[in-house]
């Protein structure tokens, strides 16, 4: 059974893990398929090719959803070429790790705007083609760091956390239209990023989830696909822990 079928979802940030399993899935259960990456072109245009292969319309933007402008222009132009907009997934995000006394301003105003502001920017202009069609899903990526904080992640905790404030709040706002806003708040999960990691290190962390195990990308995106799909109707103003426990 095909749980988006008909529907129309764009995902921020799809060039590569969790963005891209996340678009995967949303292709294989019959949603139509818009997607942003910023600099990995060559990926972002394998992504739209293999994605094609499910049946459904896909398109790939290149696009910098941290900028107000960019952000609008991309919600118009997915619009002018798919029609509609029920569904988005505000994914795209960065890490620049440092301890506070060691981190500069650059590395806290970059990692709160790619990852705080363009939730703002996206959500914004994608709310109003959703308040005419009085339906659609919200669905913001958080992480565990943002609910519990990280030494040496301060500014990606601070990102994460206004993540969830933003949302519930969205949630209020937009409930009477039909709206709903939730977010999924991943724990430790396998991707690029974890493979150049040293394996002593990642069993150390792995030992630290109840689950005993590293999450992996089709959690997180199984876990999308119930939040965008009818099937969580009544549920908005909710953060989901993918974590295995950790929380």
């Amino acid at each position: 059974m095909k749980l988006l079928e008909g529907k129309t979802a764009l995902v921020t940030g799809a060039s590569k893990g969790i963005g891209r399993k996340i678009a995967e899935k949303f292709a294989e259960h019959g949603a139509n398929v818009a997607f942003t990456y910023l600099s990995s072109i060559e990926k972002g245009l394998a992504l739209e090719q293999e994605l094609q292969g499910a049946g459904t319309k896909v398109k790939g933007y290149q696009s910098d959803a941290s900028k107000f402008d960019e952000a609008e222009k991309l919600i118009n132009d997915i619009v002018a070429d798919f029609g509609t907009l029920d569904i988005v997934v505000n994914n795209a995000g960065i890490t620049k790790d440092g301890l506070l006394m060691r981190m500069s301003e650059e590395n806290w105003d970059d990692v709160l705007e790619i990852n705080l502001k363009s939730v703002f920017n996206i959500t914004k202009a994608a709310s109003k083609i959703m308040m005419k069609n009085r339906k659609g899903s919200f669905i913001n990526m958080s992480s565990v760091v943002g609910v519990q904080g990280n030494a040496g992640q301060a500014n990606y905790a601070a990102s994460k956390a206004g993540i969830i404030g933003f949302s519930k709040s969205v949630a209020k706002e937009l409930g009477s239209r039909n709206i709903r806003t939730n977010v999924i708040a991943p724990g430790f999960i396998r991707t690029e990023m974890t493979d150049v990691l040293d394996p002593k290190v990642v069993e150390g962390w792995e030992q630290g989830v109840p689950l005993k195990r590293a999450g992996e990308t089709d959690d997180v995106a199984n876990a999308c696909v119930f939040l965008a799909s009818d099937m969580s109707a009544y549920i908005t103003g909710q953060v989901i822990s993918v974590c295995g426990g950790m929380l």
